[in-house]
């Protein structure tokens, strides 16, 4: 007498088993879905830390900081209050100007002529401050820029990311 499987006892392996696969491949395409989502979030974080240093590079050797869009820059401005754009004097004599247009960070060097954005395009930009503190010659405090941003990183509305970056500079130039 030989022994085998009835045809209920295979068809019910086979409906457990395909259970079993399409709930593993689910969990599986759900976790190279959040695999992409964090790689790009992280990508996105990597330009925006980019961009604050660069700004901060720029600004720690510069001189004259402003708040705002004034030209030509010939004294400094003490900004506690904040304002929403700085312009100061680089090192070469040139004048930069960081500004928030939009939902991007842009950059001019040529005085406000022309600008760059700064931000890659999957960052949005809600707020931009620039704090400058003891920018006045013989008040004794070293020139010192805080900048805040407040904004989300991501092009979908279910995996956006919000986010708040403050860092302060302080000017390499001795103020005598």
């Amino acid at each position: 007498m030989q022994r085998g499987f009835t045809l209920i006892e295979i068809m019910t392996s086979v409906a457990i088993f395909a259970i079993v696969m399409t709930i593993s491949v689910g969990s599986i395409i759900g976790v190279f879905d959040t695999n992409r989502r964090s790689e790009t979030l992280k990508a996105v974080m990597d330009n925006l830390n980019l961009s604050m240093e660069s700004m901060s590079r720029e600004m720690r050797f510069g001189r004259n900081y402003n708040c705002g869009l004034s030209a030509p820059i010939t004294s400094p401005q003490v900004c506690s209050s904040g304002g929403d754009a700085i312009a100061f004097r680089a090192n070469d004599g040139s004048t930069i100007i960081y500004q928030k247009n939009g939902p991007t960070i842009e950059k001019s060097d040529d005085g406000g002529v022309n600008f760059v954005p700064v931000t890659a395009p999957e960052i949005t930009i809600d707020s931009l401050q620039f704090f400058v503190l003891g920018a006045l010659s013989g008040d004794s405090l070293q020139p010192k820029i805080l900048i805040k941003i407040k904004g989300s990183a991501g092009t979908k509305a279910s995996s956006r990311t919000e986010f708040t970056v403050q860092t302060m500079i302080s000017q390499r130039q001795l103020d005598s």
